[in-house]
């Protein structure tokens, strides 16, 4: 992929971001949501790329827009073949609420390297670059605790572990505060968490629990570019599901999935912007007199490089994102 690529990716983010913002605390997740997939889509349209989506809003007769093998780029591109991985708002429900950590993400791999996941469950385990090779998904809570312990050079009980607060995860939070450790909980967006688990400045040393399978690719595809690691495994729940893992490839629909079964070679582009705060990026920010703030992060795995850019918008040259 050229390098040029992961810059234009962030503009992409970044109106996504910008036109959900204006949703945020109104209670309407699905205006939010079909908000971020326009403009999105609209800033596809201007990039030298010729993408085909594999992971996005479903597939064609469910989602109009950023379907699943939707072509995305310039008309006329001349650039590389990509696969593309979009979550134009992940977290519909949070900006209804007006609650923290939405983002908008795009994950861009070379064609053939991103997992087409199904839209189903997956168990996910995610690491910074210390502890990275050093625990699979399937050791026992108190042993990955340990070694990330160890790795990180922290006391057990400064470790800290974030799950998404649900029923399903209440033995791992069970196991891990039993062991001593820290649980931080989050309600909704985990590419946000497993991304937070792998930076330092979070203070987040473990990512654990089950989750979307679409998001566990874009996660790992910006893991890939941190230096980090995650495995993952394909849960499905019943046998429909178990024929499309097979019919995607998988002969065993529950083998355990490395990171690089997710984002395969050395390369992948992983962009986000944040819409409200969380973890790893603070939201839009409307400062009057038609200026706006984003925060973005763009990450590019062939590099390692990691770029975090504030930019400051003007909405009077930008008419498509004002609201009467």
């Amino acid at each position: 992929m050229e390098r040029e690529l992961a810059l234009e990716v962030v503009r992409v983010t970044e109106m996504a971001a910008l036109a959900s913002s204006h949703w945020l605390g109104r209670g309407r997740k699905n205006e939010a949501d079909e908000a971020a997939t326009s403009a999105m889509r609209a800033m596809f349209e201007t990039i030298n790329m010729r993408g085909t989506v594999v992971i996005g809003e479903g597939e064609l007769d469910e989602a109009p827009m950023l379907y699943i093998g939707e072509r995305l780029g310039h008309p006329d591109a001349t650039g590389p073949e990509v696969d593309v991985a979009v979550d134009p708002l992940e977290g519909t429900t949070i900006v209804a609420k007006g609650h923290n950590n939405a983002m908008s993400v795009v994950a861009i791999g070379d064609k053939g390297t991103l997992l087409h996941a199904p839209d189903m469950y997956m168990s996910k385990m995610a690491v910074g670059r210390r502890a990275a090779g050093k625990i699979g998904l399937d050791d026992p809570v108190e042993k990955m605790i340990e070694v990330v312990a160890e790795a990180n050079n922290k006391r057990i009980q400064d470790v800290t572990v974030i799950i998404q607060e649900r029923e399903r995860h209440q033995a791992i939070i069970d196991a891990v505060r039993d062991k001593g450790a820290r649980v931080k909980l989050f309600g909704d967006g985990d590419v946000g968490a497993a991304i937070a688990a792998c930076m330092p400045h979070t203070g987040i040393d473990l990512f654990l629990g089950t989750g979307g399978a679409p998001e566990g690719v874009i996660s790992a595809a910006a893991i890939k570019c941190l230096g980090g690691d995650m495995q993952a495994r394909l849960r499905p729940q019943n046998d429909a599901e178990r024929q499309r893992c097979i019919r995607m490839g998988l002969a065993d629909p529950e083998q355990l999935l490395t990171l690089n079964d997710l984002v395969k070679g050395d390369d992948a582009i992983f962009a986000a912007t944040g819409v409200s705060d969380g973890e790893l990026l603070q939201g839009v920010r409307y400062l009057g007199d038609d200026m706006v703030e984003t925060h973005s992060i763009v990450m590019r795995a062939q590099t390692k490089t990691i770029r975090f850019i504030r930019a400051l918008h003007n909405l009077t040259h930008k008419p498509n994102l004002v609201w009467k």
